[in-house]
């Protein structure tokens, strides 16, 4: 004979393996591939030591941080421009934090300019963010689409080219000199234009974009 309480466990037991067999092994799956693409899509951020200078351009899909020294282009999601870091061309990414050292032209949806930033050269933003402290020459100006070039043509078209315009000469009351006699060659006058690189230079060319 079977007991009553034999039954009910056997009955249990039947339906807890029949569940399991008609569980898919795709929804088995389905948790660590969730689990791994997340992983995938956060990635691990490149890290360029203070100790290390780059010589080329920067062309990333992820997180960039640059402690040390980078002579070209950088374009990337996130950009960390460390304290003790220097870029000397084009920055085009989505966030830009710069602690350190930029000679050049920044394109960016959001720029933080922390205390310790000094920054030469043009903005280009969508948001702006500047700390006490932070030394910045250069030009600045709001765009919905920052990272497009027709936005870069038309702030380069909107900003002023060229030297200021010099002052009249005044009539000189000394005597009038020979136009044959000896004169040393006097240098050319420097021009006081910006010689950062920068997404506003009409000649300015750049892999990145």
């Amino acid at each position: 004979m079977f007991s009553k309480a034999k039954t009910k466990q056997t009955a249990t037991d039947e339906r807890a393996k029949s569940a399991v067999a008609e569980t898919p092994p795709s929804a088995a799956a389905a948790a660590p591939s969730k689990r791994s693409s997340a992983m995938k899509s956060a990635g691990v951020p490149s890290i360029i030591s203070a100790d290390v200078v780059v010589r080329g351009n920067i062309d990333s899909a992820g997180e960039v941080q640059l402690d040390g020294e980078l002579v070209g282009d950088v374009r990337s999601a996130i950009l960390i421009v460390g304290e003790k870091a220097t870029v000397r061309g084009e920055i085009i990414c989505e966030n830009v934090t710069v602690r350190g050292r930029v000679e050049g032209g920044i394109r960016a949806k959001s720029v933080t300019l922390a205390s310790t930033a000094h920054i030469e050269g043009d903005i280009l933003h969508s948001s702006l963010a500047v700390e006490s402290g932070a030394h910045f020459e250069g030009n600045c100006r709001h765009s919905d689409d920052p990272l497009s070039d027709s936005s870069a043509s038309d702030f380069r078209k909107s900003r002023p080219s060229g030297p200021a315009p010099r002052p009249a000469p005044q009539p000189s009351r000394e005597p009038a000199v020979d136009a044959d006699a000896d004169a040393s060659p006097r240098p050319a006058a420097v021009g006081g234009a910006n010689d950062a690189p920068s997404f506003l230079s009409p000649t300015r060319t750049s892999p990145l974009r």
